[in-house]
């Protein structure tokens, strides 16, 4: 990195999740993961800052068209990063470091997350996301689709161009992403307990990309496959815990800190983990 990409590094605060990671070490006082972390915040540091880099180049020369700002919209709306930051993590355990073909692929797992997001807010009717207005909000329904369309474009090309053996896996995670979408759609309006569908949503929309991201990095990292397909089952886990967690937030989270409206999901009748518990338990609950 450069003496100049250093100094950005050194003044740009931690990202949420590296500041709840760190609240969670000292909260224990857990030594030895303490100084794990330390180590682990230096190098993820710097890649966060090439990750930021790269987002706000993405489509820069293209034209200024209502689609491509509303790409840009949600993309200056900065995120947790969680996705590619599980790819440089899987990488660096394989001791390679955040070099171009990594960070191509880290990129494109934030790009395929921001389009399905773009795509959600239309297909929700959303009107705020990030604390922001939603880019449906200032450029419309149709260049909002759009926008997403052309992120999803260049993740794929991000990933044909640095490292295309993982493209299968790319398209087979960004299929279940939309599958779960229209399974949950079809059932808007008729809430059913189902833990298997929810099971199934969750896996489909939240969890695969986490796969992809811990997978792919794991790959380009060097590690054996059964340590890439640990690295797979760690992804399912953590998307599964990042949704209900998500779940929760919805009903109780503070719009100020989640940067979206409170109850959104419960107005729509999506199939919350809260939700269904309750309706487990209360036939009235169901009856409303």
């Amino acid at each position: 990195m450069s003496e100049h990409g250093a100094a950005t590094a050194a003044k740009m605060p931690d990202p949420p999740a590296l500041e709840a990671l760190e609240a969670v070490v000292r909260r224990h006082a857990l030594a030895e993961q303490g100084a794990r972390f330390t180590e682990a915040q230096g190098w993820l540091a710097h890649d966060l800052v090439a990750i930021d880099q790269a987002l706000r180049a993405v489509m820069v020369e293209s034209d200024a068209n209502a689609a491509t700002q509303a790409s840009r919209h949600l993309l200056k709306c900065s995120g947790k990063r969680l996705r590619p930051m599980c790819v440089a993590v899987a990488a660096h355990l394989g001791g390679r470091a955040f070099d171009a073909p990594v960070r191509d692929v880290a990129v494109a797992t934030e790009l395929v997350h921001n389009a399905t997001l773009m795509h959600d807010d239309v297909i929700d009717l959303g009107d705020e996301r990030r604390g922001s207005p939603t880019a449906r909000m200032i450029y419309g329904n149709a260049a909002s689709v759009l926008g997403g369309d052309l992120m999803l474009l260049e993740a794929l090309r991000r990933v044909m161009r640095s490292a295309p053996a993982l493209m299968p896996w790319l398209v087979d995670t960004i299929d279940s992403m939309v599958t779960a979408e229209a399974w949950q759609l079809e059932r808007r309006g008729r809430f059913v307990p189902d833990r298997d569908l929810y099971r199934r949503v969750v896996e489909g929309k939240t969890a695969r990309l986490f796969r992809f991201a811990l997978r792919a990095g794991g790959t380009l990292g060097g590690l054996p496959m059964d340590a890439v397909e640990q690295l797979g089952a760690v992804g399912d886990a953590l998307g599964m815990t990042f949704q209900l967690i998500d779940d929760v937030l919805d009903l109780e989270g503070d719009p100020r800190v989640t940067g979206k409206s409170a109850c959104v999901d419960l107005r729509e009748g999506k199939l919350t983990w809260p939700l269904l518990l309750a309706a487990e338990r209360s036939k009235e609950v169901l009856a409303q």
